[in-house]
């Protein structure tokens, strides 16, 4: 049964009253005949690659198609198939292209709310796909028809010193997903359930002036080429009837094409999609650039057919195009499956990193496609021409507040967290320090660390010297040199898991403005037996989309520019959150928010507020102010670092040590890798907190603090932070009720120690 459907009457496979109906109001208008497809190539690709759609679950995405193409009236089956038809008669022509892409579902919800998965497709995709979701954002399609944000859980680095054997990150049996939730009513009253759709979060970045990268790309071209050739084709000079079908779970059987196939009686089809690895023969192996490919079945083929007949069109109209491998599109099956048209070819272009978040195409490629699909729809010669892509930026960076009223606490973090401030390249998180405590007499040191001196103790006072501190700093990368190849070589700036940064998307901070990049994997990355090399074995390489120096300098982008991964702050179940760099972003926002509680309470006090430079390379700005104030005999009494409670608070830690639930309040280090702190000095703190009504905990873990370095020069260290999952990754977790816990520790500290 065909089940396409043409205002409203179901179509045969010959002439119908409704195929007829369309095709005339389209050709009797000129406008709708040019533009009758709403929106623009790069509004397609943006909006396709940032709407999940794993097999099975492509509602969102076929509306969007549905209502760009809706001026043709396309019917949607009942399985998800988006079918587009003009013209009518014979010869029946057929395009069809996939619009589903691997992902997850939910197999199960733990008691402490933790979500299990199960993939889509099990096969068939790359040995290290699981572990690339391994501690990044993804979302989880809700039951409202929403995506929720969560993140996959990831090992600390500052937690795995002498740990035997830490969990694989590509084994699915170690992949838990954190909403926020603290049970499983929880996760389900957020709209959760088992069978939710889960997808790695994105967004489509250009590189250069060239190519375009991200989750999916290379599942999407095709449904974007596809809806760009229905804006440009002339239906007066379509013979017979073209069918555009865009079909759902290509990754699972091609479920969808399977049902194209039984339902319209095209004479000739075109499969419009990536290039298919295949055990037989080895994967594709064009690279973007290559221009339009031809897929055969037999590596060292030639077309023939239908396939000889486009790249004699291509040639005519002088549209590069190649061969190359590409396995059959529908998998074999114990079901009794359907034949493809007798005159058939499958046309895409080359992906880079293929099936990871760094999935990279060329523009060109993608111009060169559409370009061949118009030619192949109405014979005519068409126009190569697309306005380059723009990516919007990630994130925001921090906006004003009124002068008569302090920003929320909250607001504070979402403006640090979205600011970013790499080891060494500190100034955008210095002016969103000055940009909070405006009015405030701030300081800048020789090595970039701002302070605040706060009391009016005399001279002389016996009253101790308080010293609070947290760093600006966050982990990332910094351009070391620049290869032939146009690739930037980057060195790191601060230890983390470096699997956590391969194969997903960058930014590099150039003095011009950011620019969009990915990180490459590992040489090898796609063989069944690949391992992750050591850190110290490998070269970082970031691809921008320049392939010589000298295109690197047009894109602005010079040596010593620091790199970053795109970043947000994102709101979880209750009152949890995700954003990278909550490291340290959370004490500067505690430091900040006690100074708006403590006013000019301060009569008969000693306090300095230091913002610090440079802790993840090895505490060096800490260090050049406890080495100054020694030297002017000013050494603080006690040094309140505050800085993450790294803690083992998830489900792939051993609870052995750092043990301090998110959620539960502030944290004492008490002992860490850099300091032991007195144990009066503990026992204080905690009387005070509990006289304040503040949730205390304290505990040990692992990484070093700002305070240490105050210690050889006569200070007391006593280290304080919140419980942070999922350290030095994109998937931090913590629980705001911790930051509000911290903040007015300090302002009590402040006050009364």
């Amino acid at each position: 049964m065909d089940m396409q459907r043409c205002c409203g009457t179901r179509c045969g496979c010959g002439a119908t009253l409704g195929r007829i109906a369309v095709f005339l109001l389209l050709a009797a208008s000129p406008a709708l005949a040019q533009g009758r497809v709403g929106g623009t190539f790069a509004e397609d690709m943006r909006d396709f690659v940032a709407t999940p759609s794993v097999p099975g679950y492509e509602k969102a995405l076929g509306e969007k198609i549905r209502d760009e193409a809706a001026s043709l009236h396309p019917a949607v089956d009942n399985l998800g198939d988006v079918v587009a038809t003009i013209g009518s008669g014979a010869p029946h022509r057929l395009i069809v292209t996939p619009i589903d892409e691997p992902g997850y579902v939910v197999s199960g919800i733990t008691d402490d709310g933790y979500l299990r998965l199960q993939r889509l497709p099990q096969s068939g995709l790359p040995p290290v796909f699981n572990a690339l979701y391994s501690a990044q954002p993804v979302k989880i399609g809700a039951a409202n028809g929403k995506w929720i944000d969560g993140v996959v859980a990831g090992l600390s680095i500052h937690l795995q010193n002498d740990r035997a054997e830490a969990p694989k990150s590509s084994d699915i049996d170690n992949m838990y997903v954190d909403i926020g939730a603290s049970s499983a009513e929880e996760a389900r009253k957020a709209g959760v359930d088992i069978l939710s759709p889960l997808a790695i979060d994105r967004r489509l970045g250009g590189l250069g002036d060239s190519d375009l990268a991200g989750a999916s790309v290379g599942d999407k071209f095709g449904a974007a080429a596809v809806l760009e050739m229905l804006r440009k084709i002339d239906p007066s000079k379509i013979k017979g009837t073209l069918t555009a079908a865009f079909v759902v779970q290509q990754w699972t059987g091609a479920r969808g094409l399977q049902r194209i196939l039984n339902t319209v009686p095209a004479e000739e089809m075109i499969y419009v999609g990536r290039m298919l690895p295949g055990r037989a023969h080895a994967a594709p192996h064009h690279e973007p650039g290559d221009g339009v490919l031809l897929g055969l079945e037999q590596p060292d083929g030639a077309p023939a057919g239908l396939a000889a007949e486009l790249k004699q069109l291509a040639d005519a109209n002088k549209i590069p195009v190649a061969t190359d491998y590409s396995a059959g599109l529908i998998p074999a099956s114990y079901l009794p499956l359907p034949a493809l048209p007798a005159r058939w070819a499958h046309l895409g272009i080359a992906t880079a990193w293929a099936n990871t978040p760094a999935e990279e195409i060329a523009n060109s490629d993608l111009d060169n496609l559409e370009a061949l699909l118009v030619a192949y729809a109405t014979g005519g010669a068409p126009e190569i021409s697309h306005p380059a892509f723009a990516s919007p930026p990630f994130g925001k960076q921090i906006s004003t507040w009124p002068n008569d009223a302090y920003p929320s606490r909250e607001s504070i973090l979402k403006g640090l967290v979205e600011t970013y401030a790499a080891s060494n390249h500190e100034q955008p998180m210095r002016e969103a320090v000055r940009d909070f405590l405006r009015g405030e007499k701030l300081e800048q040191d020789n090595a970039g660390n701002l302070i605040l001196r706060l009391g009016t103790a005399p001279a002389g006072s016996k009253t101790p010297k308080i010293l609070v501190v947290a760093h600006m700093d966050e982990i990332g990368f910094q351009v070391k040199s620049i290869s032939s190849d146009g690739r930037l070589e980057a060195e790191e700036l601060g230890g983390m898991e470096l699997s956590f940064y391969e194969g997903h998307a960058m930014l590099v901070h150039a003095a011009g403005g950011d620019r969009d990049a990915i990180m490459e994997l590992p040489p090898g990355w796609d063989a069944a037996n690949f391992e992750w090399p050591k850190e110290s074995e490998q070269t970082i390489r970031v691809d921008v989309g320049a392939r010589s120096p000298e295109e690197v300098a047009k894109l602005g982008i010079k040596v010593g520019d620091s790199i970053t991964i795109p970043k947000e702050y994102r709101k979880l179940a209750g009152t949890r959150a995700n954003g990278r760099s909550f490291d340290d972003r959370v004490g500067d926002t505690a430091l900040i928010s006690a100074v708006y509680g403590l006013g000019n309470s301060l009569k008969d006090r000693d306090v300095t507020f230091v913002w610090s430079t440079g802790e993840e390379l090895g505490l060096d700005g800490a260090e050049a102010v406890a080495k100054r104030l020694a030297a002017q005999g000013h050494t603080p009494d006690y040094v309140f670092a505050v800085d993450t409670f790294v803690s083992s608070d998830s489900p792939l830690e051993s609870k052995r040590f750092a043990d301090a639930p998110i959620g539960q309040g502030f944290v004492i280090r008490a002992i860490d890798s850099s300091n032991i702190a007195p144990r009066d000095s503990v026992e204080r703190v905690i009387q005070l907190a509990r006289e304040n009504h503040i949730p205390v905990q304290y505990g040990i873990t692992g990484g070093g603090n700002d305070g240490a370095t105050f210690v050889p020069h006569g200070a007391v260290d006593i280290a304080l932070g919140w419980p942070l999952r999922y350290s030095h990754s994109p998937a931090e977790v913590i629980d705001t009720r911790d930051v509000d816990a911290l903040a007015r520790i300090i302002e009590v500290i402040a006050k009364s120690w």
